[in-house]
């Protein structure tokens, strides 16, 4: 094999592969955090199934799945607090976390399942939900002491 040629299998074999991409989404305990995921539609033929897991996406699928649509409507959910709130067909299928915990960090998968070998659109996304800030009525702090 002839090294221009080798290097040049190599690319378009690259360039076929799969469209990666990520975000960081940061909060608080409580909130509800929106961590996006979009793809195109441009036509109805376009609108198709998705999943969302946690950790990074595996080579298929979702890897310990969390959510699932067709496209149109949500057709597996294994929590309540999940939930696309977008408009789906249109391409919105970000994931809302209702009242987030902290066990809710880390690694997030979208995959957008696109027909064809390797043609799925993935993402991965790092999710950091901090304890809400303590407020107290008084800066200071008292202590009494015991004289014997």
């Amino acid at each position: 094999c002839l090294h221009a040629l080798c290097s040049t299998l190599t690319f378009v074999f690259l360039s076929t592969g799969p469209t990666v991409s990520g975000s960081l989404v940061k909060g608080r305990v409580g909130q509800n955090i929106t961590v996006p995921c979009f793809y195109t539609v441009k036509r109805i033929q376009d609108i198709t199934s998705m999943c969302w897991g946690r950790d990074r996406c595996p080579v298929s699928k979702c890897y310990r799945t969390i959510i699932w649509t067709d496209g149109w409507k949500v057709t597996e959910r294994y929590n309540s607090r999940y939930m696309l709130k977008g408009n789906l067909p249109m391409g919105d299928v970000s994931l809302t976390i209702m009242s987030a915990e902290e066990a809710d960090s880390g690694m997030y998968c979208c995959r957008v399942e696109i027909a064809g070998w390797f043609n799925d659109q993935t993402s991965n996304h790092e999710v950091v939900i901090e304890k809400a800030r303590i407020s107290t009525a008084s800066p200071h702090t008292y202590t009494s002491e015991q004289t014997s």
